[in-house]
């Protein structure tokens, strides 16, 4: 979550980072602005993808660790729903943060795409210990 707070600052913003990997997507491929803008758009989404699918999957590790549920030790759907519900509720913190920031624009369609990273990696931590335990 730190990394999501540092992130959703003016620091990060779409101008600074475009800024910042333009030049390297530049001199490694020779790539036009115009079509590194096409890119750095699905970079950054990207990269919303990979960190809150790894939230809710070490929100869900948290939550295994410390809520316990009786006769169930691998998975269970109290545990991937509160890791999903706090996912979702710090993607919305974040979109609403980023509205105060002039650089920035908080969005509904970052924060569905975050609660889908988050249920994406619900459904893959499910089908892991399903899949383990169907291999016993």
């Amino acid at each position: 979550m730190g990394i999501i707070a540092v992130e959703s600052t003016a620091m990060m913003s779409a101008a600074n980072t475009g800024r910042f990997l333009y030049g390297i997507f530049h001199f490694l491929t020779g790539m036009s602005h115009a079509r590194f803008e096409v890119w750095h758009f699905y970079i950054r989404k990207t990269g919303h993808f990979i960190g809150y699918f790894t939230l809710s999957f070490l929100l869900f590790g948290s939550w295994r660790a410390t809520v316990p549920v009786s006769g169930i030790s691998r998975w269970a759907l109290r545990w991937s729903w509160i890791a999903w519900l706090m996912t979702a509720f710090v993607a919305s913190m974040d979109e609403w943060h980023q509205t105060f920031i002039p650089s920035r624009t908080g969005t509904v369609h970052d924060v569905v795409l975050d609660s889908t990273a988050a249920l994406v990696a619900q459904v893959v931590i499910f089908t892991y210990w399903r899949a383990k335990r169907e291999a016993v």
